[in-house]
């Protein structure tokens, strides 16, 4: 088990120190143009710690509602990953893996890796056996954090696929003093990142994915094992993956949402997943 006191004291001092010297022009940046990889910063994990990487793992799943890219799973990828990745290998102890992951569901290897995260779920139809390995991957400790879907409509369609995966649970929303949003980073009231696009129309809504019928708000689902382990977390209203894909193209979206919400958050969820 993570010792949480010990990592909030290291991860606040050298977020203090990072970010708010914004450090993000020297990692991200790439202004809407193809992204490669050398813009990235990359390390070498030691030989001794391979065996105790952290490795993001991005969800490929097989259906999304839209076709071309960014609207399915792979949005905010591979940007996102990469730069939350450094964030993770600047800000905790751990070791990460520079890289990280795309693997499906029904990959056989996706159970050696503890966390993984899915993008528009809102727009997802799960296989028969992307429904029974997803089950699978939680049931026996795995974790997965849901992001970039908003509307009743993106939830609905979000909770009746876990419905197919978990017919006997039903979610519960998390309240803005549960012990996640608080594990690392104290965050004040309920997280919520629109993606840039909504941020320079001065909206905090995605309105494109649908009439909000006046919800909105953020609000975090999730879904627990028998013992109460949470297995699953669902960010609805919610883009915080673009807080970690676009740290490098507007300094002041960095300073209100990637400074301030989608690292402080990320962190805590990927810290909180691993200690329970």
């Amino acid at each position: 088990m993570l010792n949480a006191h010990h990592l909030r004291f290291y991860c606040c001092l050298i977020m203090g120190c990072l970010l708010s010297e914004g450090l993000q022009a020297q990692f991200g940046g790439r202004s809407f143009r193809q992204s490669s990889r050398n813009d990235y910063a990359t390390w070498t994990v030691p030989e001794w710690l391979k065996g105790d990487t952290f490795t993001f793992v991005r969800i490929q799943y097989t259906s999304g509602g839209y076709g071309r890219r960014g609207r399915s799973w792979s949005n905010d990828y591979p940007d996102a990953d990469w730069n939350f990745a450094i964030r993770l290998h600047e800000l905790t102890s751990m070791a990460v893996d520079p890289d990280g992951k795309v693997m499906t569901l029904t990959d056989p290897e996706l159970l050696q890796y503890p966390f993984a995260f899915m993008s528009n779920v809102g727009n997802m139809t799960l296989s028969p056996s992307e429904v029974k390995a997803l089950a699978t991957y939680l049931l026996t400790g795995g974790f997965l954090m849901a992001d970039d879907f908003w509307a009743p409509g993106g939830w609905e369609n979000a909770r009746q696929e876990m419905k197919r995966v978990f017919p006997d649970r039903e979610p519960q929303e998390l309240s803005d003093d549960h012990e996640l949003f608080g594990f690392i980073y104290d965050l004040e009231g309920t997280p919520q990142v629109p993606s840039i696009f909504a941020w320079q129309r001065g909206e905090v809504f995605e309105y494109w994915h649908g009439d909000p019928q006046g919800d909105e708000g953020p609000h975090f689902w999730g879904y627990f094992d028998d013992k109460g382990r949470l297995m699953a977390l669902f960010c609805h209203n919610n883009d915080i993956a673009d807080g970690w894909e676009r740290e490098g193209e507007n300094s002041e979206y960095f300073r209100l949402y990637s400074e301030r919400v989608s690292y402080p958050l990320g962190i805590n969820i990927v810290m909180y997943a691993l200690s329970h």
